[in-house]
């Protein structure tokens, strides 16, 4: 243990700012779990995240002649409102880049502190960047969000405070991890005065650069990550957070969208307060590594880490949170198309309850019907499944299939005897004006769009499934575009789900 990490924590200032967050059970989701949760509330913050710690931290350190001059950061929400507020505190200027795509309200609340706000860029890649270049030019100090020692001290405050709250023993404590400052923090002092508490780090699988790094025993730069957890889309942690979580940290856990949005639901009812997708990673994390450990009656910590919610996500959160918590089942049934097949198919499930249904004529001999139920978890799923197989109705499960969950839900019924040689892509387009066009004119105006289903989702991009007639002939051609389009995408042409519904 670097002496200096413990000293850090213990001299750190982030009181000055920030308060002492409760360590709070929640009864419901423990009572489900068969352990005792506590959720380290750093939603209850003033800026609704633990950010503003570090960047506090890091900026009453300087000296008087450095504050003069100001700071400056790159951040698309929570790192910017701590470092705005830090700046607000203590008197300086701050500049904050942020990328063009922010959304408003974010970029509101960082100039609602003083903040010069400059957006620049389509990720925080590029704003980091743009950020580099600024300070330079304008001799402004770099307020790192994650990658810097008096950042990392800050943080850890908050593991210094989950042991004064919880005297009793803690099997572990889950940590959302982005770039590694928080878990950094968290670790470096928990390890030093509890060892025995294991440290674990939680990231989405589409954005698990710290997992991979882990893995490898270096630094991985991922080519692009998954945006529904903004707070901790990083493609590559920091070499200091690195150095302390291959030390430090116990174990990484993945999960999904779907299990994110069941721990923002799950918090809710046990706190009526919305985390962010990043604040409910740790909790979702939580609840998977129990179940997969069977852990009985022990104490885990997970760290609630923010709350900024863009309002008109919580759309897609609440569509989403029974799936994560397999309490529904996405399914496709095939029966005969005849009289009285549909009314055997209802009475075969009994009492559970329906919540979505989709069919539309398309064959003299079989109808194929998609079709949401209600169920109590994953394992009656696969009997609901079983049983229906036994009854001669073919049944393909979807519940884990993302473009069934996502679009052919919407657009069940769409067989086109027209659609010669389409490929369906799945894309996942910038939410701003001119993403739309961007696409329309990189392809050939003789591919013609044989399938479009765009649906706003509340999120910083736009979920977009495409069919498009491109002849054989014509592949290395489309495969060009796909290169200098630059949006991420799937080939979905292949998927079960489009066959049966689609294709």
């Amino acid at each position: 243990m670097r002496k200096d990490y413990l000293e850090k924590i213990l001299a750190s200032r982030v009181y000055e700012v920030a308060q002492e967050t409760p360590l709070e059970l929640a009864p419901n989701l423990s009572a489900r779990m068969h352990n005792r949760l506590l959720l380290k509330r750093e939603d209850m913050q003033q800026v609704f995240s633990f950010k503003l710690r570090g960047a506090y931290n890091k900026m009453a350190q300087l000296p008087e002649a450095a504050l003069k001059r100001g700071v400056i950061a790159a951040s698309a929400g929570n790192h910017a409102q701590g470092v705005a507020l830090a700046a607000q505190k203590l008197g300086c200027k701050a500049v904050i880049v942020m990328p063009a795509t922010t959304p408003q309200i974010k970029v509101q609340a960082v100039a609602a502190r003083g903040a010069e706000v400059v957006l620049h860029g389509d990720s925080y890649d590029e704003a980091y960047t743009h950020a580099r270049k600024l300070e330079k030019a304008r001799k402004l100090i770099f307020v790192h969000p994650y990658d810097d020692p008096d950042v990392i001290a800050g943080q850890g405050t908050i593991g210094m405070e989950i042991l004064r709250q919880w005297t009793r023993p803690i099997h572990a404590i889950f940590v959302a991890v982005g770039g590694g400052g928080l878990i950094s923090g968290v670790a470096v002092y928990v390890k030093r005065l509890r060892p025995e508490i294991k440290i674990i780090g939680v990231q989405p699988v589409d954005a698990d650069a710290m997992a991979r790094s882990l893995k490898a025993g270096r630094r991985v730069k991922l080519s692009q990550v998954g945006l529904f957890a903004d707070g901790v889309a990083v493609k590559e942690v920091g070499s200091e957070t690195f150095r302390l979580c291959r030390q430090y940290v116990d174990e990484m856990v993945l999960v999904d969208t779907d299990a994110v949005c069941a721990a923002i639901k799950d918090v809710f009812e046990d706190t009526r307060s919305i985390l962010e997708p990043a604040g409910a990673l740790a909790i979702a994390g939580a609840k998977a590594y129990a179940e997969r450990e069977k852990l009985k009656d022990k104490t885990l910590v997970a760290i609630a880490c923010g709350a900024n919610m863009n309002f008109d996500r919580l759309r897609f959160v609440a569509e989403n949170a029974e799936l994560g918590e397999k309490r529904e089942a996405i399914l496709a049934v095939t029966i005969p198309e005849r009289p009285g097949s549909f009314k055997q198919f209802c009475s075969l499930l009994g009492k559970r309850n329906i919540t979505e249904f989709n069919y539309r004529i398309a064959d003299p001999k079989e109808a194929h019907i998609f079709v949401g139920i209600q169920v109590h978890d994953s394992e009656e799923t696969a009997k609901l499944v079983a049983m229906l197989e036994r009854h001669h109705l073919r049944t393909m499960d979807f519940s884990d299939n993302e473009m069934a969950k996502l679009h052919v839900r919407h657009l069940v019924g769409g067989h086109a005897s027209l659609a010669n040689n389409e490929l369906l892509y799945r894309f996942e387009f910038p939410e701003r004006p001119g993403a739309l066009m961007k696409f329309l004119n990189s392809m050939r105006s003789d591919w013609n769009i044989s399938l479009f289903h765009y649906r706003n989702h509340g999120a910083d991009y736009g979920r977009v499934l495409v069919g498009m007639q491109v002849p054989p002939q014509e592949m290395a051609e489309f495969r060009r575009f796909l290169a200098k389009l630059g949006y991420v995408y799937w080939d979905e042409s292949r998927n079960p789900a489009y066959k049966l519904f689609l294709g």
